[in-house]
């Protein structure tokens, strides 16, 4: 049984609580939460029966923990992370993995010299849906891939942004990019595929922040085929979608749904016996946007660190997504296109 703790209260932590403190994962459980908001870190504790804490320290001194759930605003995460490394206790942090490059080489480099696995959150590579998409892609259903979209259209009004102040700034968060359609993001170029360049435009449409509410970006892929995002949380009244789409020279697919966990296109030219199958079994949309990825996600970190084998997203393939999005937000600054690998220079993101 893996003792975890959740180093920050926030609304993500609603979801890992749920999990981690009511038996929902086999060989885990929750035995204590911290934030420095103290009435957070009390709801917490006194709705699952564990011990609250306003310093990550005190806790990891006192109690029993094997892994440290890291779900503190985003700019956070690297310095939480390198701090929390120095217990030797494996790491769960919620996307992204930091906000600049530099911040998440250290981050990389403290859980690797302390012998700390870290795994970075990206549940919807654990969608059903999503599996079954990317081991067709393994098997050569598609042929020589042509273009690669995701699709997030969210709504996320100014309440939703006034309600932490450190939502929709550069330095804690940025915009819909990094926030709301970064899994789509790395779905995407998990899919597709390395990423050879980018052009973007973003806009800040409808809510008074920092950053941006809506992009757009063109990609062009190492394999020569082509992308496109559109992320945005100016949907209005409610969520639409958050998809993505993989076409190529013998099949086209389309997952759907508010969390890119709903089959809505399974075609191909060479049809097999599972096909009819994925396509009844799959097509089934999820309660809200946060799908049912976090429970499998959870169930892999108890495996990968039990059996001790690989983590499917490691620092290193974290970082990837990262840099895209730094890329992203280069040319956006810039108005030019970049070319990966690079260096960011005009990039604001994660900016002190």
């Amino acid at each position: 049984m893996l003792n975890f703790a959740l180093v920050g209260c926030g609304r993500i932590s609603l979801r890992h609580a749920e999990l981690l403190g009511t038996g929902q994962i086999s060989g885990a459980r929750l035995v204590s939460a911290c934030d420095i908001i103290e009435r957070r870190a009390a709801a917490l504790g006194e709705k699952y029966h564990v011990p609250h804490y306003t310093d990550m320290d005190e806790m990891m001194e006192k109690e029993s923990i094997d892994v440290v759930s890291i779900l503190t605003p985003s700019g956070m995460h690297a310095e939480h992370g390198i701090h929390l490394a120095r217990y030797r206790k494996h790491i769960v942090v919620e996307k992204p993995l930091a906000l600049t490059l530099d911040e998440a080489d250290k981050f990389i480099m403290a859980c690797d010299s302390n012998r700390v696995k870290l795994f970075v959150i990206k549940q919807n590579r654990f969608n059903l849906p999503v599996q079954k998409l990317k081991e067709s892609l393994a098997a050569g259903r598609f042929g020589k891939l042509t273009l690669g979209t995701v699709r997030v259209r969210w709504c996320r009004t100014q309440e939703y942004y006034d309600q932490a102040s450190w939502r929709g700034t550069w330095k804690y968060d940025g915009g819909v990019l990094t926030n709301q359609a970064s899994h789509h993001v790395d779905l995407l170029e998990w899919m597709m595929g390395d990423v050879e360049s980018v052009f973007a435009k973003s806009a800040t449409a409808l809510v008074n922040i920092e950053s941006e509410d809506t992009a757009v970006v063109l990609l062009k892929f190492t394999s020569g085929a082509l992308g496109i995002i559109e992320a945005t949380t100016a949907t209005r009244p409610k969520d639409l979608e958050g998809s993505i789409s993989i076409l190529g020279e013998r099949g086209t697919v389309e997952i759907g749904g508010f969390a890119v966990n709903e089959i809505k296109v399974w075609n191909f030219v060479d049809l097999n016996d599972e096909d009819a199958e994925i396509i009844q079994k799959y097509s089934i949309n999820p309660p809200n946007v946060y799908g049912f990825g976090h429970k499998a996600y959870y169930e892999h970190v108890v495996d990968s660190i039990c059996k001790n084998t690989k983590q499917l997203v490691d620092g290193l393939e974290g970082r990837k997504s990262l840099e895209l999005i730094s890329a992203i937000y280069e040319s956006i600054e810039t108005g030019k296109e970049v070319i990966l690998r690079f260096k960011p220079k005009m990039c604001r993101l994660g900016l002190k």
